[in-house]
């Protein structure tokens, strides 16, 4: 799978996707390309933003700088990727989308990161009407760029991909999997710091420990997510 990341600064990458199962796995399931958006400014200075039209506080990123990187990106596929835009209005960022980003992995990603104030609304909507652009958000905060928002995405979403996980199973019970927390873990040793493991998980009675685990994870979800809950009781 190829993953482009269209971005001011493709040094940032790939960061912390260069360890562990997701960097160990790079090169060989997964190849990672960026795309600097100042290579495609027409002027010496590599200008990518202006002021906006109507006033207001900081810059845009210029749409016509933004398409012609998003279309240098775009040429390098031979299928038809996902195009994603990391923005504080987007679609909520969750395991749900997580999969369906990941619905033909050989298809590739192209992950677009706005910085300054935004993105010029014109490409924006053209993305989206040509290519299905998905605008995507992490959560209800703001951050300096869609550098670590991307990230955030990639790592979630390469957790899905065939081969990256030596566990497939741990994907199917992780949280938010069921739209549940994860319940309670322990591991060695049996008594620490005068508590002991419960005896369910000692007893080697599957069924007892999955029906313990069941309803662990609902303590945990309806104490510490409420709002969780609710959609997995199907009261939402």
């Amino acid at each position: 799978m190829l993953v482009t990341v269209v971005t001011i600064f493709p040094e940032m990458f790939p960061g912390p996707l260069a360890h562990s199962l997701c960097g160990k796995s790079l090169g060989k399931l997964w190849n990672l390309r960026t795309v600097n958006i100042r290579d495609f400014a027409d002027d010496k200075h590599h200008t990518v933003d202006d002021s906006p039209y109507g006033g207001g506080a900081g810059m845009l990123m210029k749409p016509d700088v933004v398409h012609r990187a998003l279309t240098d990106a775009l040429s390098q596929y031979e299928g038809i990727p996902k195009v994603l835009f990391m923005t504080p209005r987007g679609r909520a960022f969750t395991n749900k989308v997580a999969l369906e980003i990941m619905e033909k992995p050989r298809d590739g990603v192209i992950i677009l990161c706005g910085r300054y104030e935004g993105v010029d609304q014109r490409v924006i909507d053209h993305w989206k009407a040509t290519h299905g652009m998905l605008e995507i958000s992490i959560g209800d905060y703001v951050l300096f760029g869609g550098e670590i928002p991307a990230m955030v995405v990639m790592d979630s979403c390469l957790r899905f991909m065939d081969g990256i996980m030596n566990n497939h199973e741990s994907t199917q019970h992780e949280s938010f999997a069921v739209d549940l927390l994860e319940h309670p873990q322990y591991t060695k040793p049996a008594v620490w710091n005068g508590v002991e493991v419960p005896s369910v998980l000692l007893s080697g009675n599957h069924k007892a420990i999955n029906e313990w685990q069941l309803e662990q994870a609902k303590f945990v979800t309806r104490s510490a997510r409420p709002d969780l809950w609710l959609r997995y009781s199907g009261d939402a």
